[in-house]
């Protein structure tokens, strides 16, 4: 067996620009050692135990090496988001930078420094059936909110641009449009025509839509985009998610950023020097919200635009941070100002794009932030320093190593200390019995008895920890949500009998997420104390089988509880909703209604509508998920003992002849010795 045949040093970057993307990445050393030394004990323990154990010891190797923590990139219109993606993975013109508006494609990144069969391909995905019917049949959340409204005016409009998206559609694509969605594309190479085909919308498209490869050719149905490329230069795999925004006509694209936020542990928010971060992004903020301050990175981009960063810097980040703070954003989040087009220039070679004074007015501001120490660079070197990717990579660095990076090795360690200590017990077993002819037989009945007893026990357990979990949430949500309608039309009555009919009312729905998002907290805290409990209770339960059947006699033998999933963030709690809307629609349903009771009854019927949603996803599907991703780790759990005590109690019934080796008494005392130095070196990493 060679489990660890590619633990080695990384390859040598290819090119002198490739060298730039090792830069900052050092703070995810600790990390990799931790991961190749608990990778190198995996292999031991392979080479130690039987072939079953040798399949469970690779399956944990695997998970390890081929870890791929996820990156979410979401920004303002023109802030250089997707140029600022290019330069993190090292490809300037690999995704265009200045896609049509209408795109709402999802493009993932999947940097890979090891080589896989998937090395530098391409899958595009499009919308299905049920989709874009609800973007044609609705508008999309605009049109279902317009029509809620009873904004005709409006709900026309959008009727307009989806009949103007769907025959632009058609024109590309004839007759074979219907027959697309739904329907993937696969390629084993990736360039920029290939992926402009699908994520850019172009002006101008050939007549022959059989065979047309005209730029944009499928973007109106292209949903996401996944480019797996081959990257040695990186020192582990990285998926970066470049998501279209938030900020589109139908709302479309702000539910699929949602989806992508969710999905990762890290959110990059790129804004622009030159606009920072003002009310207009409240969308931005509202998304942000509800993700941990400290899995939200905010870069701030395009610096190389400011006349005088020096003065200008210090400002801009006071202004986000009072943005921050005055509309509930996260708190303390990291801010990094950056410039892709100086990366990218470095990445290029093009080090004379960036003129003498920005470069001077840079290198000054780069030098007082520390990111310049006074070594001798190139001029590649330079530009790639005071563009600010270091510190990308050096933030993304530290929230890996602290967050996914941890629970990883957490999780793989407790699962190979309870491999060893089956092992453990195994030859105790074994060694017993050998010495002693006269035990009486195991009794595998009652051990398959006592292992459908804990099974159902504890799945029964955490089915009950999640009912009661969710009950309490649903009454929870419930309060919050009707206490919110009923504090929004009195505050519409009021205003109302103060200043009349004529003067515009608004109503702030931060106090509504507020609620659902402490409910969804103190969810999140029951879920995981009683996953917690019931997996503590099922491993002291496994214990006490391992004595009660096996006479296991080690003192410190135990068996490691797998740790509680985490809560995912309540990002949808960021979508807008109609008191978010400030536009003419809103004015013009306000002026259409008279009388007190026509504005209360129908205010809190169309509030109610639009957050029913959103109480029904955060009830069901959220909640439902938590409950999944518990469920999971403990039948996972269940089936890992079963599979370790099942093994022992094989060996403990078998002949002596078919021990084999395990009884020869070298070889025994050879691998005792190696199991109880795996089991030393598996401590450090399930502690």
């Amino acid at each position: 067996m060679n489990l660890d045949a590619n633990i080695k040093a990384g390859a040598e970057p290819r090119t002198a620009s490739a060298a730039l993307l090792t830069v900052g990445f050092e703070g995810l050393q600790p990390f990799l050692k931790k991961s190749k030394d608990l990778r190198h004990a995996l292999v031991r323990l392979g080479k130690i135990g039987d072939k079953a154990t040798n399949r469970a010891a690779r399956k944990l190797h695997h998970q390890l090496k081929h870890a791929e923590p996820s990156v979410t990139m979401i920004g303002q219109v023109k802030a250089g988001k997707t140029s600022l993606v290019n330069a993190m993975v090292g490809t300037p013109d690999l995704l265009p930078a200045d896609v049509n508006p209408w795109t709402s494609v999802v493009t993932s990144l999947h940097l890979n420094p090891n080589v896989t069969p998937q090395d530098n391909a391409a899958s595009f995905r499009f919308f299905d059936m049920e989709e874009w019917a609800r973007l044609l049949d609705r508008g999309g959340r605009i049109g279902e909110l317009a029509a809620r409204a009873g904004a005709e005016e409006e709900l026309e409009k959008v009727r307009a641009q989806v009949v103007e998206m769907r025959e632009k559609s058609r024109k590309r694509l004839g007759d074979k449009f219907e027959m697309l969605l739904g329907q993937q594309h696969d390629y084993t190479y990736v360039d920029g025509d290939l992926i402009e085909r699908y994520v850019c919308l172009g002006d101008d498209f050939e007549d022959d839509t059989e065979t047309s490869e005209a730029q944009g050719r499928f973007a109106d149905i292209t949903k996401s985009a996944e480019l797996f490329l081959h990257r040695p230069e990186l020192p582990m795999p990285l998926c970066i998610r470049d998501t279209p925004g938030v900020n589109d006509t139908f709302m479309i694209r702000e539910q699929i950023t949602i989806r992508a936020i969710r999905e990762s542990r890290i959110c990059v928010v790129v804004l622009a020097a030159h606009q920072a971060l003002s009310t207009v992004d409240l969308a931005l903020i509202r998304m942000i919200a509800n993700v941990k301050s400290r899995e939200v990175v905010i870069v701030v981009n395009r610096v190389d635009e400011l006349p005088d960063p020096m003065a200008q810097i210090p400002e801009i980040r006071e202004s986000i941070r009072k943005t921050l703070a005055e509309h509930d954003g996260p708190k303390d989040a990291q801010i990094i100002f950056t410039s892709a087009f100086c990366a990218n220039a470095a990445l290029r070679g093009q080090t004379d794009a960036v003129d003498a004074r920005t470069l001077d007015a840079m290198v000054e501001w780069a030098t007082a932030e520390g990111r310049l120490d006074g070594r001798d660079y190139s001029d590649a070197q330079l530009l790639w320093r005071i563009s600010g990717l270091p510190a990308i990579y050096a933030a993304l660095s530290e929230r890996i190593s602290e967050g996914m990076g941890q629970e990883l090795l957490d999780r793989v360690a407790k699962s190979a200390m309870n491999l060893a200590n089956g092992l453990n017990a195994q030859h105790q077993v074994v060694s017993r019995r050998e010495n002693d002819k006269d035990l009486p037989p195991l009794d595998i009945a009652e051990m398959d008895s006592a292992l459908n007893r804990i099974e159902q026990t504890a799945i029964k357990a955490m089915s009950d920890t999640f009912d009661e979990a969710i009950a309490d949430f649903h009454k929870r949500l419930e309060r919050s949500h009707r206490s919110f309608l009923e504090r929004a039309t009195g505050s519409l009555l009021h205003h109302l009998d103060t200043h009349g009919e004529d003067e515009l009312w608004e109503y702030d729905p931060t106090g509504l997420r507020i609620l659902m998002r402490t409910a969804y907290q103190v969810f999140g805290r029951n879920a995981q104390a009683g996953t917690k409990k019931v997996l503590l209770k099922t491993a002291q339960d496994y214990a006490g089988l391992y004595h009660r059947l096996f006479d296991v006699s080690d003192e410190g033998f135990g068996i490691e509880s797998p740790s509680a999933p985490r809560i995912p963030s309540p990002v949808l709690l960021g979508q807008t909703i109609a008191l978010d809307l400030k536009g003419t629609w809103w004015t013009r349903w306000w002026h259409k209604r008279r009388g007190y009771r026509n504005f209360a009854t129908e205010f809190a019927d169309i509030i109610k509508a639009e957050t029913d949603p959103i109480v029904d996803a955060l009830r069901g599907a959220h909640a439902e998920s938590v409950r999944e991703a518990a469920m999971q780790s403990l039948d996972e759990f269940l089936t890992e003992q079963r599979a370790i005590l099942s093994r022992i109690a094989d060996q403990a019934m078998s002949e002596p002849d078919s021990i084999g080796d395990m009884i020869d008494e070298n070889t025994a005392a050879s691998k005792r010795a190696q199991l109880q130095q795996t089991m030393a070196d598996l401590t450090g990493f399930a502690a």
